[in-house]
């Protein structure tokens, strides 16, 4: 079993930062691919970045690239997403995720066998 446990949200002011911290447990979290997804009040969840295990590749939705950056630190087991120029529109929950195996679509959220329980993000204007 994997656990995950999200920190770091908060309200912020657009324009602001924040990186969010997502700890796991778990003897073999270095060969986990990781993602955070996003989930928004009405709205379904959505894909925000991901980091492979093994090359250290990271993918982003096209709404936060070059603003969000995804990182991770095996030695702490953890992932970071650093969240910076925040919009009212990214506001929502966040969520990080674990994948035990590789899969080609690190997008959905079918790709991904373990979640945390989220932190929220509420971003003014």
């Amino acid at each position: 079993q994997v656990q995950l446990v999200e920190s770091g949200g908060g309200l912020v002011q657009a324009g602001g930062s924040l990186r969010l911290s997502c700890a796991a447990s778990g003897r073999t979290f270095s060969t986990y691919d990781m993602g955070w997804f996003r989930q928004a009040p009405g709205k379904s969840r959505e894909f925000v970045a991901a980091i492979r295990w093994n090359s250290g590749d990271t993918y982003y939705a096209d709404s936060v690239k070059g603003r969000f950056t995804i990182s991770r630190d095996n030695a702490k087991n953890t992932v970071y997403l650093q969240m910076n120029s925040l919009k009212p529109e990214d506001t929502a929950v966040y969520y990080c995720a674990a994948s035990v195996n590789y899969r080609y679509t690190y997008y959905i959220t079918g790709a991904y066998d373990y979640w945390g329980q989220g932190t929220q993000v509420t971003v003014s204007s």
